[in-house]
């Protein structure tokens, strides 16, 4: 299959699956942020990303190790995934002993001790359940993978429903939710993907443990440091300002996920690619060709939200929420530049070298806690906001100059620039007049811009993969 027909194949198929799982956390936001008050919202999701945090710290971030040597065409798949179920109990046997000391964690309002069994069963659960995802699109299984996503989506509908309905759970519903989806999709992956064939009970080699821990081990800091990029700032606004303002920055947060939601569809599909390609001829300009029409891509729907940051808030959230509206503009620049941060993650997993990655993080969480420390004393939570977009530009310029060894990109750098400052004058008009018909006409205007600039990008790729598709025609017609 020709590597462009198969990027787009793989992409509609992870678009079924991500698709509906992201317009969830969209529709939720109305009930969730109607059934809690704003320190709640923002207390539930502490737990969720202290949670989040834990998972690649107790399992050695052994999942992203399980997709990248499923990929491997050579490989022993039973050995993989036998390697990663070992490691997922092994590491939860050890993180069961820290306990006790983890209970008297306070920050600010938030004390960790009081959802402590809450955080243990989601770091199991979720890293059973991310595991079993990994490995099953490693397999090629991308249908599967898919199907998941919805069927995720169904049962976290479902389940949060329930518990903050009816049985008015507050925090602990919102989690346990979150807790039982992820429960129902590894039972789901287990039974249809039949991963039980793939459990060894002897007899992996040492050499396939070392090669995946090796692999693996260095993505730990890496995806911490993500963490602190992402999220470290909501424990600092909590710290600083409250769990009620953080209650807003977290709705605020949300809505950049329509950017995540574009890209993420994309860069599942696009990691496949990635590999699968990666040594072979023309492999920069296939890179140079999908990275235009993903980064026009992301600007483009950045552009668009920004302009409707306004409605959507006031669509998505309970009025006592409002005000969040405010973090949003900034919150989708810093967004968009991590998807594009994310692009490039592609190259040192197809090179297998997870160093650098962990130090250009590094490079943006050095970026991220100082800025925060900073602003957030100064400004509030639109301080977090902007040392998250700034270490983020840190990151993708430092990465984008690191990849250079492996990879020669072309990425058109003054478009790039051209797009960003775009998205700057419309975070700037928006925040300084707020309302108003003049600045709806103002943004409009950048929005036409914006899709001008990325017309030719767009267009050159959907000839390129025409003219594969017709060349294609020809040589069967002629066979």
């Amino acid at each position: 299959m020709d590597k462009y027909k198969k990027l787009a194949t793989n992409t509609l198929i992870f678009a079924i699956g991500t698709f509906s799982s992201k317009v969830l956390s969209f529709l939720l936001m109305p009930f969730v942020t109607r059934m809690l008050v704003t320190s709640d919202y923002g207390t539930a999701d502490l737990v969720q990303q202290t949670a989040n945090v834990l998972i690649p710290i107790v399992f050695l971030q052994i999942n992203s190790a399980a997709l990248r040597f499923a990929l491997d065409k050579d490989g022993d798949k039973a050995d993989v995934f036998t390697v990663g179920l070992r490691t997922t109990f092994k590491g939860f046997a050890v993180f069961l002993l820290f306990a006790y000391p983890i209970s008297f964690i306070n920050i600010g309002e938030f004390h960790l001790g009081n959802y402590l069994v809450l955080i243990y069963a989601f770091v199991l659960v979720s890293g059973l359940r991310q595991l079993c995802q990994q490995f099953v699109r490693g397999c090629g299984k991308v249908k599967i993978f898919a199907i998941d996503g919805i069927i995720a989506t169904a049962t976290t509908l479902a389940f949060n429903l329930l518990f903050l309905g009816p049985f008015h759970w507050g925090v602990t519903g919102y989690i346990v939710a979150i807790i039982a989806s992820d429960a129902c999709s590894v039972l789901f992956l287990f039974v249809t993907c039949k991963l039980w064939k793939f459990v060894k009970l002897k007899g992996v080699p040492k050499q396939t443990k070392f090669s995946m821990l090796k692999y693996s081990i260095p993505m730990m800091p890496t995806i911490i440091l993500w963490w602190i990029i992402n999220v470290s700032d909501r424990y600092m606004v909590t710290a600083f300002v409250g769990a009620g303002a953080n209650g807003l920055y977290t709705a605020a947060s949300k809505i950049p996920n329509f950017v995540i939601m574009f890209s993420s569809i994309f860069i599942d599909a696009w990691q496949l690619s990635a590999v699968d390609e990666y040594d072979n001829e023309g492999t920069a300009d296939f890179f140079t060709n999908v990275f235009r029409v993903y980064s026009g891509g992301v600007f483009a729907v950045a552009s668009a939200l920004i302009i409707a940051c306004q409605l959507l808030t006031k669509i998505l959230v309970a009025p006592s929420y409002y005000d969040s509206w405010q973090f949003v503009p900034i919150l989708i620049m810093a967004t968009t530049i991590s998807c594009h941060v994310n692009f490039l993650a592609s190259v040192y997993m197809a090179e297998k070298k997870n160093i650098m990655a962990m130090v250009t993080a590094l490079s943006g969480a050095a970026t991220n806690v100082i800025l925060n420390l900073i602003l957030i004393k100064s400004i509030g939570a639109l301080g977090a906001a902007i040392a998250t977009l700034v270490s983020f530009i840190v990151v993708f310029v430092t990465r984008g100059y690191d990849t250079k060894r492996f990879i020669k990109i072309n990425y058109k750098t003054p478009v790039v620039i051209a797009e960003l400052l775009i998205l700057a004058a419309q975070s700037a008009v928006m925040l300084i007049m707020k309302l108003g018909v003049v600045m709806y006409a103002v943004e409009a205007v950048l929005l036409v811009l914006m899709l001008v600039l990325n017309f030719k990008p767009i267009k050159e790729l959907l000839t390129l993969i025409i003219g594969k598709f017709l060349k294609k025609g020809k040589n069967n017609s002629t066979t």
